[in-house]
């Protein structure tokens, strides 16, 4: 079928004489721009002009755990495009409960030749796997490079967001806030990065908010990823008086939101919520959520880079590189409550200043 200039550039949003220089190779067009005709004219089913026909320099594997949390879509995305604009095509690998397995993904990659595997919040972030199916890959030899979770004897690149200072931070914003009892929700401790958010948020409550250590382990609430297991863990903090939480996730912190909410209780008036990862969405919520952000688009570049370096031979550092966490506070937080605790140590709804005003 004959490219229509006309439909090229409807579909692209941009000008026909845009899409001419495209289609004939010329200088001055962004790549971003040049990137979006080139769709264009796979979505529309036009044959690509064969001096636009650039070989792969072969196939990436990224192995994603399940795409229900939408942060896991957002390093996917990210992480896709870069490899893209390296001339790598990636194959994506989503695994789902009870699906195909991480291993079972490898060996199809494997099957595939593919040049080297990111694996995201995967088995190495796990403290309980074996992680000698990491070493057998990098012995083949095979590149690879982790996301968030660190395995110190694995000669690897790896990238993670510092989940200590995130949830100092989250801790230090309740506590300027006046909050005292502050309780932590994340995933299983077998998990590094829940390890790692333990610990700073320890660190913080004995520092900052004076608390004993005695004092936190009825604080700390280890549960499982999601919704669910936020609301389930959000209940028995605030059946101790809490009156603010640090969650391991976005999607802890609304299943938070949902028990305060289920207990006639107001988000932020009675209970303030930071979350983590400031996942897609998250400012639409009700109420929009205060949360650490992943520099998602930073870490994705920057594992991308670091595989792409090991496959051209140039040997990036087998180290752990640590992203800085940023607080985006939204209206989920403010002042600590200062009316009377109810039954069981439940705040009671009560007076209290407006939310801080939405920075992100």
């Amino acid at each position: 079928m004959r490219a229509r200039l006309s439909d090229i550039a409807r579909q692209a949003e941009v000008s026909e004489a845009t899409v001419s220089r495209v289609l004939n190779d010329r200088p001055g067009v962004a790549q971003e721009t040049r990137q979006a005709v080139l769709t264009a004219l796979d979505v529309l089913g036009y044959e690509r002009p064969a001096r636009l026909r650039k070989r792969s320099a072969g196939l990436v594997g990224l192995v994603v755990p399940e795409l229900d949390n939408p942060i896991f879509p957002a390093f996917a995305q990210v992480i896709e495009s870069t490899l893209a604009q390296s001339g790598f095509t990636p194959v994506l690998c989503t695994q789902t409960p009870g699906g195909v397995t991480e291993d079972e993904y490898v060996e199809m990659l494997l099957d595939r030749q593919v040049s080297g595997i990111v694996f995201v919040s995967g088995l190495h972030a796990d403290a309980a796997a074996d992680h000698d199916r990491y070493r057998a890959l990098i012995s083949r030899p095979l590149p690879i490079v982790m996301i968030n979770g660190y395995v110190p004897d694995v000669p690897a690149p790896f990238v993670s967001c510092d989940d200590a200072e995130a949830a100092e931070l989250a801790v230090a914003h309740l506590v300027a806030l006046g909050h005292r009892r502050i309780g932590l929700i994340t995933g299983p401790d077998r998990f590094v990065p829940a390890r790692r958010k333990v610990a700073g948020w320890r660190s913080a409550m004995t520092r900052m908010a004076g608390l004993p250590e005695s004092e936190l382990d009825g604080l700390a609430e280890l549960s499982l990823f999601g919704v669910e297991g936020g609301e389930a863990a959000a209940g028995r903090l605030l059946d101790r008086g809490v009156t603010g939480v640090v969650c391991g996730s976005d999607l802890m912190a609304l299943g938070a939101v949902r028990a305060a909410r289920q207990r006639g209780l107001s988000v932020p008036a009675d209970l303030s919520v930071v979350g983590y990862d400031d996942s897609p969405l998250m400012a639409f919520t009700d109420p929009p959520l205060t949360t650490m952000r992943q520099p998602v688009t930073a870490m994705s570049v920057a594992a991308v880079r670091a595989l792409v370096d090991e496959i051209n031979g140039h040997g990036a550092p087998h180290t752990e590189y640590l992203f800085r966490p940023e607080l985006v506070v939204r209206g989920s937080t403010a002042v600590a409550p200062s009316a009377p605790t109810g039954p069981g140590g439940a705040t009671r709804r009560g007076a209290a200043p407006p939310a801080l005003a939405v920075t992100a």
